[in-house]
């Protein structure tokens, strides 16, 4: 059994770390509101943009188009948006697993986009090529900067280094529940609904081809956006469970360690007792 002074040693760095984890709960609860408004704000516009281009999509017919055109190359492109630190549950590992446990992706044909420290060095220890390491993104996502992504992408893919582009990100439901996600940027998919729902060729204004120029580069850079905006939310959110959960098990720790403190002192009490009693005994 452990010594009185070892278990009261074990208590007060409990005690210390139930302190650091309240302390970055609230820290969380305080970024998760503002996290959270920007997420729900951008989601009405990401929903929109990705619902409109389906639709315009399925009603342009067989338009030859460079970013509606399969490409050759059997390479693909992911962008992984991870967060720069931990203790966030298995946010970052669930990300992480999109991309490795995904059977249609293969090791050797994968450019990473690396937004995040944690899903870079993840998917480097298994490794996969880290094309670019963005890890300032997530700090303060911009339009500015998902825009930017959104034109080195589709650069290499016009100039056929790259076949496919993908989304990984984690999708912000409510502050208990978040959805990891894989979305396929290009070449565009239409959905069926998209499909059955077109009922008439559509006109463009100015010209097909001009029109989808302009489209398609804002509708990656609005998806980008939304993913970053809604993997901010998200990892507040897991992190804000996760201290929640450390500062309960702490909680139940400290209460077995008094309990056994307790024991061993009141056992330490009834044992110098003894000895006195027996001590006074053996003198008369």
């Amino acid at each position: 059994m452990a010594s009185m002074r070892d278990i009261k040693r074990r208590r007060s760095s409990i005690q210390g770390t139930q302190q650091i984890t309240k302390a970055m709960k609230l820290v969380s609860t305080v970024k998760l509101q503002r996290a959270r408004s920007n997420a729900e704000k951008s989601q009405n516009y990401f929903d929109s943009m990705y619902r409109t281009v389906n639709s315009i999509l399925a009603r342009v017919g067989h338009i030859e188009h460079r970013y509606l055109t399969p490409a050759t190359s059997q390479r693909k492109a992911v962008v992984v948006i991870t967060s720069n630190r931990g203790l966030a549950g298995g946010y970052n590992s669930n990300v992480v697993k999109l991309v490795t446990r995904n059977d249609d992706f293969k090791k050797e044909d994968l450019d990473i986009y690396a937004i995040g420290n944690k899903g870079r060095d993840a998917l480097s220890r298994y490794g996969y090529s880290i094309k670019e390491d963005l890890p300032d993104v997530i700090e303060l996502p911009s339009y500015a900067e998902a825009s930017a992504l959104a034109s080195r992408l589709l650069e290499s893919y016009e100039a056929g280094e790259i076949g496919e582009i993908y989304l990984a990100y984690t999708f912000f439901k409510n502050t208990v529940s978040h959805e990891p996600r894989l979305m396929k940027l290009l070449p565009v998919e239409v959905e069926p609904e998209a499909e059955s729902e077109a009922q008439a060729v559509m006109n463009f204004e100015p010209e097909d081809i001009e029109a989808l120029d302009m489209i398609i580069p804002k509708y990656i850079s609005s998806l980008i956006y939304g993913g970053l905006m809604e993997a901010v939310a998200s990892e507040n959110g897991a992190r804000m469970q996760a201290m929640d959960n450390a500062t309960s098990n702490a909680e139940e720790m400290i209460d077995k360690l008094s309990l056994q403190y307790n024991r061993a002192r009141q056992g330490s009490i009834t044992q110098e007792l003894t000895e006195i009693i027996a001590g006074a005994e053996a003198i008369s």
